[in-house]
């Protein structure tokens, strides 16, 4: 049987075959997209887990600086800002935010346009924020808010099959116009940060700003204490790795912690603050009414202890915005001086020790005869060792000197600390210069008997000797930090009986009779002495009225309890005590002085456990 073919055969074998090859090129491309868009999912997750992960800084709290009686002398005061990426922000959200802020819809939307067409992806929109302002907590709230949120994009339109065939083979397809998309879904708002931030805050200003330093623009200390112990203020940031945990549909982060945070401590220092203003305010106004180019001072406790360091002029570490390295210069520790006649005490403390002299009233000393370059001043013949202190005369000290080795001088001054570091803040101590007693000449010897030669010390040294006073010829350590340490270590430098006896005769200085007259203070006992000396310039000793003039005292004269030395650098205008607008040439007696009564008077009137007294 003979079978005919079918009409149109071969053209229908050509569909069907046709139709087989595209349904087969077909499986292949899904099966390829399929596959593909496997891959891209997982290595859209892979890249979107990866930036899920970021480091985080957390900064730590610097330490407060407190004074003995625990009154803050600074602390980190923390503020809160708002930081905004102007390109997340949904539009949604920009008049709730606006609300939040407390400021106009209209203005918020208009910064964030143009710092979004800048390219801008910070902006602090609000800073300094209290962590009570009312701003933080509707931020806090807005930010757990759920808004639904629309997205609008153009895309291109989709193929149907049929196209994807007709291009599969070799057909030419239109190109086709992208269509708008709009994606709504409910979000959070996006680009909103709350941050923390930490502001140094002086309360006591300009009256300790030469001690505390302040810190830099890190927060880490650059001058002063908080350069000095910033490894115990700073603390030690934190640092954290966040990765988000998709083991259940819920997305939420586990903290790693890299670097434990450790905020600074707290340092408690020797220093009162109400001791540290009166002694500020004094030499601030003396430095001002003598128009001295500087002032500095110091204030003691028999135990070493500093209950006040002033230097003026200071700065206002508070003032970001300006800055003067004068301001912050530690006068009191850094600058190397020649004591001058503050000295003489010890001249005669060691002489009497050594039992060259006896200090008693009938003990005369002969001041007619030239001894090297210091001549007799024709007033005086024969002086008591209490009439050389209390008229502050050269030439009898210097009698006196004459009659000691250079051996016992070098030992004793030594023995005082000078030329040595006192270790308070190395970083900035200048420990001056005491030379072996070995490479003196006569005049090295003599000089140095009222203050010069050779040697030179700072203004903490020479407070720390006048110690001696308050501790029966001892000498302790000073003290700038409150420690747990019982360091009473004590130094014997001249014997008790020799320290009472001249201390009793420093009360004459402080007299209607003596060189510190200024000083007097009504109600109580004050001794002392007063200092001269000429400012080297060029490597002379300037003639032209240059002068660093002091005070160095003590009261109550027994049983003392305060310290104080005083130092004004070239004062320009004096004027004598018996008439006020008579202008004389400036020397401790008439400037230093003054401003050592200012300050111990108010220190003395304002401690309860010191009565003054009665004029009956």
């Amino acid at each position: 049987m003979i079978f005919a073919r079918v009409q149109n055969y071969r053209t229908r074998q050509g569909i069907v075959k046709y139709l087989f090859y595209a349904f087969v090129i077909i499986f292949i491309y899904r099966s390829t997209t399929i596959h593909s868009s496997e891959l891209e999912e997982v290595t859209f997750l892979n890249k979107a887990s990866s930036k899920s992960i970021q480091t985080i800084t957390q900064n730590a709290i610097r330490g407060s600086i407190l004074d003995r009686n625990g009154n803050i002398l600074a602390i980190d005061l923390i503020k809160q800002r708002i930081n905004i990426d102007p390109s997340l922000v949904q539009d949604e959200y920009i008049a709730l935010l606006a609300e939040a802020l407390s400021m106009p819809s209209y203005e918020l939307r208009k910064i964030l346009e143009k710092k979004k067409l800048a390219g801008r992806r910070y902006l602090i929109i609000k800073k300094n924020l209290a962590v009570t302002d009312p701003i933080i907590n509707k931020i806090s709230e807005l930010k757990k808010n759920v808004q639904k949120v629309c997205v609008s994009s153009m895309v291109d339109q989709k193929n149907s099959w049929l196209d994807k065939t007709k291009s599969l083979a070799g057909f030419i397809m239109p190109i086709k116009e992208k269509v708008e998309e709009i994606k709504c879904s409910k979000q959070k708002i996006a680009g909103v940060f709350l941050e923390t931030e930490s502001f140094r805050y002086y309360p006591k200003n300009e009256s300790l700003a030469a001690l505390l330093g302040r810190v830099n623009e890190f927060n880490y200390g650059a001058f002063g204490v908080e350069k000095e112990f910033d490894r115990y203020l700073a603390g030690m940031n934190g640092k954290k790795r966040l990765a988000d945990n998709k083991s259940n549909s819920d997305i939420y982060y586990d903290a790693e912690i890299i670097e434990p945070l450790e905020h600074g401590e707290d340092i408690q220092l020797t220093i009162d603050a109400d001791i540290q203003f009166y002694l500020y305010n004094a030499i601030k106004n003396s430095a001002e009414f003598h128009e001295a180019k500087s002032a500095s001072a110091i204030v003691l406790a028999p135990n070493g202890e500093i209950l006040a360091l002033a230097n003026y002029p200071s700065a206002n570490p508070n003032d970001r915005q300006n800055f003067d390295a004068e301001g912050y210069r530690n006068r009191v520790l850094a600058d190397k001086i020649e004591p001058g006649s503050t000295m003489k005490p010890f001249t005669m403390l060691l002489a009497l020790d050594k039992g060259v002299i006896s200090a008693t009233d009938d003990e005369l000393i002969d001041v007619t005869e030239r001894i090297g370059n210091i001549r007799p001043d024709e007033k005086y013949k024969e002086m008591t060792v209490k009439l050389i202190l209390q008229k502050s005369h050269n030439l009898g000290t210097v009698n006196i000197s004459e009659r000691l080795e250079n051996e016992d001088f070098y030992d004793a001054w030594s023995k005082l600390g000078f030329g040595d570091s006192l270790g308070l803040m190395p970083s900035i101590e200048n420990p001056g210069i005491l030379r072996h007693s070995s490479s003196w000449g006569l005049a090295d010897k003599r000089s140095l008997a009222f203050g010069h030669g050779p040697m030179n010390m700072n203004l903490a040294q020479l407070a720390r000797a006048y110690l001696v006073f308050a501790n029966e010829g001892a000498l302790p350590e000073l003290k700038l930090v409150i420690n747990n340490s019982n360091n009473n270590r004590k130094q014997q430098v001249f014997s008790p009986e020799s320290t009472k006896k001249i201390s009793s005769i420093l009360d004459s200085v402080a007299s209607m009779e003596g060189s510190g007259y200024r000083a007097i203070i009504d109600g109580y006992d004050i001794a002392g002495k007063t200092g001269t000396a000429e400012i080297v310039i060029d490597g002379k000793y300037n003639k032209d009225g240059a002068k660093r003039t002091y005070f160095v005292g003590f009261s109550p004269v027994i049983e003392p309890k305060y310290i104080i030395a005083v130092r004004l650098d070239h004062p320009k205008q004096c004027f004598a005590s018996w008439d006020p607008a008579l202008k004389i040439r400036c020397e401790g007696s008439n400037s230093a002085s003054m401003a050592f009564r200012d300050a111990m008077e108010q220190i003395l009137n304002n401690d309860l456990t010191l009565q003054p007294k009665s004029d009956t």
